[in-house]
């Protein structure tokens, strides 16, 4: 008797730069250290010396520009609806799922920790009056949520799946691969700009941002190392489970292995 069997890639994880896993551990050391930090006070007065000297050098012109630029952040208006058209149109045009998973994987590794951490640690906005110390940790349990910046974060992990995404499209619709020179300013003058427009308007306190860029990198790094090509999956109808991300279509061609 003869079947046929889908034959499944070893998990290997992706490889990232810098390569090892020193570099997260450096992250989620340094993360803890500032969550520990802030709350024991340290840093505070630097937060409202940050504040108050950019609200000392706001023009309405330059608050107009940073608010557009600042835009570039946000997830469920601008971040999440372009990685999720970018998903389906890969996942259409490669036949397969997979994309979509990519797409899951943001969002649930964003919202199981950004938003866990704003809502543990309760800290205030810059300028909400109704509270003494809206720069301390836990000082508003009511609406803060504050730190870290999900703005900054946001932008670090959904523009690597952007760039994800917008690579394996460009692949199977055949065009050439854009330059890493591209994907890299995609992937960092974003991020980059957010940071500064988000402090620079006094949307978060400066140490929001920093948390915010620590914790985006190593989410993003725990992302990019998935091998979501070959992440075991059920066998789909029409073979919706084959390889979209990584390979061109001649290169993923996905035929059943006949083993007796």
């Amino acid at each position: 008797m003869t079947r046929t069997v889908r034959q499944i890639a070893r998990l290997t994880p992706r490889p990232v730069r810098p390569a090892g896993w020193w570099l997260d551990g450096v992250l989620l050391v340094a993360t803890a250290a500032l969550t520990l930090a802030l709350a024991n006070g340290v840093f505070l007065d630097t937060d409202i010396a940050v504040r108050d000297w950019v609200d000392a050098h706001r023009p309405d012109v330059a608050a107009i520009v940073a608010e557009v630029f600042n835009k570039l952040g946000q997830g469920g208006q601008v971040l999440m609806p372009v990685a999720g058209l970018l998903a389906a149109a890969l996942a259409w045009r490669a036949r397969s799922v997979r994309p979509v998973l990519v797409f899951a994987g943001g969002f649930l590794i964003t919202y199981a920790t950004i938003g866990p951490m704003k809502l543990l640690l309760h800290r205030g906005y810059p300028h909400n009056d109704e509270i003494p110390h809206p720069e301390r940790l836990f000082s508003d349990p009511a609406e803060g949520l504050a730190y870290p910046s999900g703005h900054v974060a946001n932008a670090i992990i959904w523009y690597g799946v952007i760039t994800l995404l917008l690579a394996g499209l460009l692949r199977h619709l055949g065009r050439p691969d854009v330059s890493p020179a591209v994907y890299r300013t995609i992937r960092v003058a974003p991020p980059a700009i957010v940071f500064c427009t988000t402090t620079y308007l006094g949307f978060h306190w400066i140490t929001d941002s920093i948390a915010g860029f620590l914790l985006g990198l190593l989410l993003s790094r725990l992302l990019s190392r998935v091998p979501w090509d070959d992440l075991p999956l059920p066998a789909l109808p029409n073979g919706f489970d084959r390889p979209a991300i990584f390979n061109r279509p001649a290169e993923t061609a996905d035929e059943p292995t006949p083993v007796s």
